[in-house]
């Protein structure tokens, strides 16, 4: 049995339990992009429609997708205070 949000040590983003329920509170808090392992994609099907066209989601694999997904590439952040 997995964790949610477990990773291997390869690098693998594990499934997570609860999509629907995860994905109704990101929409209350007021987000609109959810990365999201690429197993629970079967799991989206359970989101009432109107909540999934209100919202991105991102299917991932692995760490490095999730990273790249996350993250700002270098020089796209604030500019730096001298």
């Amino acid at each position: 049995m997995t964790k949610p949000g477990e990773v291997t040590l390869q690098g693998r983003v594990l499934p997570i339990g609860g999509v629907k329920q995860k994905v109704l509170a990101a929409q209350r808090a007021g987000l609109t992009t959810v990365i999201l392992p690429a197993r629970n994609g079967p799991d989206l099907d359970d989101v009432p429609a109107d909540v999934r066209e209100a919202m991105r989601f991102d299917p991932v694999m692995s760490l490095g997708e999730v990273l790249d997904l996350a993250l700002e590439p270098a020089g796209q952040g604030l500019a730096a205070v001298s």
